[in-house]
């Protein structure tokens, strides 16, 4: 008689399906993941698209937050576990990091897919540009002085790959990419700051931990002065609807 082989009971298939979900959704930092894709709709609104087109942009942007979400807890699993990081999930055992590792994989392909299959070859190609200077902070560029990069270049990306995206794929204004992508940089000084003991025990430094408190703050002060000099001359120079006008025609012709 062949032995019997114990298998689990449905209701703990179950129960484990539902925390690795959890987990999987913890781990995708579900807050800015959110946040930057409500930011991208409303952008798509404002440039005129559609509401497929808004769909479009939304979905692209949302897989691709996923996809930066996931290799950032993927990568850091042993940082987080080191430092005792319970509030991450790979570190407090609630998802596997494979789990992570292989979502990482499927959200990176399908922001691809989704950008080159709903928008056009010159978006997708900002889509994934903004995607693949993400992923390059998470590694290798975290540590580096470079760590700033990333953030400023997908920054700028995102309301580029919006309205490329637009039927005819315009250009985007350069002061709206140039703002974006101080924004960007700014943020990344800002998301250091509650993790700076943590990073120093871990041994990463970028660019803001390189600077210390004093030079964090000229830089901020630096950042804040760019922007707002980049948007005063945009609306001096009446950039303030060239979205509008170059979305104008596009959204009458479909989109």
């Amino acid at each position: 008689m062949a032995p019997s082989v114990a298998r689990p009971d449905g209701n703990d298939q179950t129960s484990h399906m539902t925390t690795t979900v959890l987990g999987l959704l913890r781990a995708s930092h579900p807050e800015p993941a959110v946040g930057v894709t409500v930011v991208a709709g409303l952008l798509a609104v404002g440039v005129g698209h559609r509401a497929s087109g808004v769909a479009a942009v939304a979905l692209t942007v949302l897989a691709s937050q996923l996809a930066v979400g996931w290799s950032n807890d993927h990568l850091d699993a042993d940082r987080d576990a080191a430092v005792g990081r319970t509030d991450k999930p790979v570190a407090a055992g609630a998802v596997s990091r494979r789990a992570v590792g292989l979502a990482t994989r499927a959200a990176t392909l399908a922001t691809v897919l989704l950008a080159a299959a709903t928008t056009n070859r010159t978006a997708a190609v900002w889509a994934t540009v903004a995607l693949v200077s993400a992923l390059a902070y998470n590694w290798p560029l975290k540590s580096t002085p470079f760590s700033v990069l990333p953030y400023a270049v997908s920054f700028g990306a995102l309301p580029a790959f919006v309205v490329l995206a637009l039927p005819g794929a315009p250009g985007p204004p350069a002061w709206l990419v140039a703002a974006a992508a101080l924004l960007g940089a700014g943020a990344h000084f800002a998301n250091v700051l509650p993790d700076l003991a943590d990073d120093a025990r871990t041994g990463v430094r970028g660019l803001p931990h390189r600077l210390g408190a004093a030079g964090r703050g000229v830089a901020a002060a630096a950042r804040l002065l760019a922007e707002t000099v980049t948007l005063v001359r945009a609306l001096s120079a009446g950039s303030g609807s060239t979205v509008a006008k170059c979305a104008a025609g596009p959204s009458r012709a479909g989109g």
